[in-house]
């Protein structure tokens, strides 16, 4: 009913369902969401670990493995995507193969039966808030890296974490976080030391056709 009325073409088609958590930092829904996808009789549930939040290898593995007549279930649209543009290539992709969606959180299942109590108005709702859902996501997930590093550690244990610091802004990076949340994590003064560290393990910068912040350079940490 919500979404698309395709998926009652394949009524009459053995299905497999399958269920995927992204899991994110923070997120203590985890063990509820993979109780509920068992209980519906998912024969699997993807766990996709926080470290990849911008790849999601498992996110393409599941999605090159379906298969006409399957069914997804997701905790939401906002933990298993990263914004409305691949939410609308997502639809089109389960339209082509017939695949049914359910969305445990939002309470949205493509083929209505699910969740009845579901209007149209809350399917709208969740495509207006998905690009926020993610934004707050990703800072989720920066802030629970902040917090571990070396906060209230002591002195020398401080000194002793450079190369990790430098691994965090690098893995950070290459996970889509943005300048802004990664100078926060690091510690530096400037994010001049940011891009400073990007460029000394070789990371390819695509923020633009710069290889670091326009302007004068700030001073370097001390």
């Amino acid at each position: 009913m919500y979404l698309c009325s395709w998926y009652h073409l394949a009524l009459n088609i053995s299905m497999a369902k399958v269920g995927y958590i992204f899991k994110a930092a923070g997120y203590d829904g985890f063990d509820t969401d993979k109780e509920w996808m068992e209980q519906y009789g998912c024969v699997q549930v993807i766990e996709e670990e926080n470290g990849h939040e911008k790849l999601r290898p498992q996110w393409k593995q599941l999605m090159a493995s379906l298969e006409r007549g399957d069914e997804l279930v997701v905790s939401k649209f906002s933990n298993a995507l990263r914004g409305s543009r691949e939410l609308a290539t997502f639809i089109e992709f389960c339209r082509v193969k017939v695949v049914r969606i359910v969305s445990i959180h939002d309470k949205i299942d493509s083929r209505g039966d699910l969740f009845p109590e579901t209007k149209a108005s809350d399917v709208l709702e969740m495509f207006g808030s998905l690009p926020e859902e993610c934004a707050m996501l990703r800072k989720a997930s920066a802030h629970i890296i902040h917090l571990k590093q070396n906060i209230n550690q002591p002195t020398k244990e401080k000194s002793l974490s450079r190369a990790e610091r430098e691994k965090t802004i690098v893995a950070m990076y290459n996970n889509g976080h943005s300048i802004d949340d990664i100078w926060k994590v690091s510690g530096f003064n400037s994010r001049s030391s940011v891009f400073r560290i990007l460029n000394k393990y070789g990371v390819s910068l695509n923020r633009g056709k710069f290889s670091g912040p326009l302007g004068k350079r700030k001073p370097k940490e001390e």
